[in-house]
């Protein structure tokens, strides 16, 4: 092993230990609550080595979403690009891939939802915005090609495809976050399981077109 390959793996190995840090504080403390100090200490390293990975609080904040958001982008590209199902399977194959998603890390991905609704993402360096920007992209774009496909045969109703899947991703978050919201008033209230397949079922029987129509 060369020592710039050596240099980029040790750069690689405390970028991560910052984020595991940041998460556990983040979690902790919440994000307003939370500084650079804090996330320091919980690393076990100066404030100053900090920001010579993460600008600010809000990137540090941001690069949490990221491995979320390629976990999202992994499952879909899976599931367009599984040949053995018609469209009406990957749409099932597509909601459970939600289901995944979630479980893969709900604080994070959580967070990544307050994240897209807030300020946060004026404060991002341009590098790391576009980056996120990149990566929805591509997953929103790889559910409108499954409704697209379905569309085109007949399986789904005729309406926009990027509509579709943008309806689709806006109910999942929109469930995620209004379930999460209960939770903080009354913590018995966790439906976050029901709500989904309540609302997925009731979308899937919207977006399917009727036989002989």
């Amino acid at each position: 092993m060369g020592i710039q390959e050596r240099k980029e793996r040790e750069r690689e190995r405390r970028r991560q230990q910052i984020i595991v840090a940041a998460k556990k504080v983040f979690s902790e403390k919440g994000f307003n609550k939370a500084t650079m100090d804090d996330i320091a200490g919980e690393a076990e390293l100066s404030p100053g080595t900090l920001y010579l990975y993460f600008k600010n609080k809000e990137e540090l904040y941001a690069s949490l979403s990221l491995r979320i958001l390629q976990y999202l982008h992994i499952r879909v590209e899976h599931v367009e690009n599984t040949r053995d199902l018609n469209p009406e399977q990957k749409l099932d194959a597509m909601i459970k891939a939600m289901y995944d998603v979630y479980e893969f890390d709900p604080l994070v991905i959580i967070n990544m939802f307050h994240l897209q609704s807030s300020e946060t993402l004026k404060n991002l360096s341009p590098e790391l915005l576009e980056e996120i920007k990149e990566l929805s992209r591509k997953s929103i774009g790889g559910m409108a090609r499954i409704f697209k496909e379905g569309v085109k045969n007949g399986t789904f109703v005729d309406m926009h495809p990027v509509a579709l899947s943008d309806i689709f991703w806006s109910l999942f978050s929109g469930v995620v976050l209004w379930t999460s919201s209960k939770r903080i008033i009354n913590a018995d209230k966790d439906f976050l399981r029901e709500t989904l397949d309540l609302s997925f079922a009731i979308f899937k029987k919207g977006v399917m077109r009727k036989k002989g129509v």
